[in-house]
């Protein structure tokens, strides 16, 4: 069987990628792995022959799909409850991009969000240009505008992303010491203690979809999000189990087992050895594929004779 004939080579070799830019366009994992699938009938149905460029063909494929998906969940992005966060990614488990892509500014939720801020045909254009070098000219065709009108929305949003994207400043050592920190007084309820680790300006996110309890609005600053938690410690009756601790779309964070019996991720966004920014998800419908994660991450470390948190 010929390259062109075989439908799986060249899918094989782009999986990661439509992954990759599906997951940036609707921020949900399992959706990203639904278009990938779906590309992948489309291309086990086409005339491979008449495909010039593989590649270029199954991401304007997977770019189509995400932007459909786009439309038909305008209407429940619109009437979410509560803010809204993209499904958490455990970095430590196979990365949705090829190498060539593997920036880890690119999957931070600071920069996920930015880029849900952005309009569709945006997103699109910067993901498939900046990210993944498709000429203009081809994303001119597959958006339906001119090549001018595709540099011009490559330049907004590259505009908005540089603008609102924060960068993480202190080491590596630093920030697991922070998170570790923040793990110990948010499950003490000491207040002092979070005060000591909070940004001024810290802003808390936490993301129920209307599904488990949660904030509906963002909380901001060092004595309302530390209030926060000392009141949630107040109320357990004891620590919630400790699943996993490592980085979670490239920030410090942990994932715990809570009371009702659901996963719950955690993951801080820390500036000049302070945090910034607190991302908790909540909504079941985002942390199904958190176990998955977590048991290959398991798996990968046995296999390798380390130890692993039980």
């Amino acid at each position: 069987m010929t390259d062109a004939h075989d439908p799986v080579k060249h899918f094989a070799e782009c999986r990661n990628e439509l992954i990759g830019l599906g997951y940036r366009m609707t921020g949900s994992l399992a959706t990203a792995e639904d278009i990938a699938q779906d590309v992948f009938l489309r291309w086990h149905a086409t005339d491979r022959l008449k495909v010039d460029a593989p590649r270029s063909w199954l991401l304007k494929t997977a770019m189509r799909l995400s932007l459909d998906h786009l439309k038909s969940a305008q209407h429940r992005r619109e009437h979410y409850v509560g803010p809204w966060l993209p499904e958490p990614l455990l970095v430590e488990s196979v990365l949705p991009q090829e190498a060539s892509c593997e920036r880890a500014q690119d999957l931070s939720v600071a920069f996920l969000l930015t880029l849900q801020r952005l309009t569709p045909a945006e997103r699109a254009v910067f993901i498939l240009h900046d990210l993944f070098e498709t000429p203009f000219a081809e994303l001119a065709n597959l958006l339906g505008r001119t090549e001018m009108a595709c540099r011009k929305l490559a330049t907004r949003a590259r505009a908005h992303l540089t603008t609102d994207t924060p960068r993480q400043v202190s080491t590596d050592i630093k920030l697991e010491e922070i998170s570790h920190a923040f793990l110990t007084a948010s499950r003490d309820g000491d207040e002092s203690a979070l005060r000591g680790l909070l940004a001024e300006d810290v802003v808390l996110h936490t993301d129920g979809g209307g599904l488990r309890p949660a904030a509906r609005n963002l909380i901001s600053g060092t004595e309302k999000v530390s209030r926060f938690f000392a009141g949630l410690a107040r109320k357990r009756t004891a620590a919630s189990p400790l699943l996993h601790v490592g980085h979670i779309n490239t920030l410090p964070g942990f994932v715990t087992l809570e009371a009702d019996g659901l996963l719950q991720t955690t993951s801080l966004e820390i500036r000049n050895d302070r945090i910034t920014v607190i991302y908790i998800v909540r909504n079941p419908d985002k942390l199904h594929g958190v176990q998955y994660q977590i048991d290959a991450f398991r798996n990968k470390h046995k296999k390798a004779g380390l130890s692993v948190i039980s």
